[in-house]
């Protein structure tokens, strides 16, 4: 599982199925949801989807900031 102090995951049970989201750190008071996917039917292939997704989400944004970063160079 990748650590962030910007991301997180929150797994939460809702009546019968377990839901996955990847929380983003706006500020010191304020999270929002990034990424969420529901249904699940159990915590462990809840918690499993979020690791992956977590980790191919901070890929993308890694390799976002770093193409904005090379367009500011120029």
């Amino acid at each position: 599982m990748a650590t962030s102090k910007k991301y997180s995951v929150q797994i939460v049970e809702e009546d019968n199925f377990w839901t996955a989201d990847i929380v983003r750190r706006v500020s010191a008071r304020s999270n929002i949801v990034s990424k969420s996917q529901s249904g699940f039917a159990s915590e462990a292939e809840a918690q499993a989807w979020a690791d992956t997704e977590l980790q191919g989400f901070m890929t993308n944004q890694s390799e976002r900031n770093k193409r904005r970063a090379k367009k500011r160079e120029s």
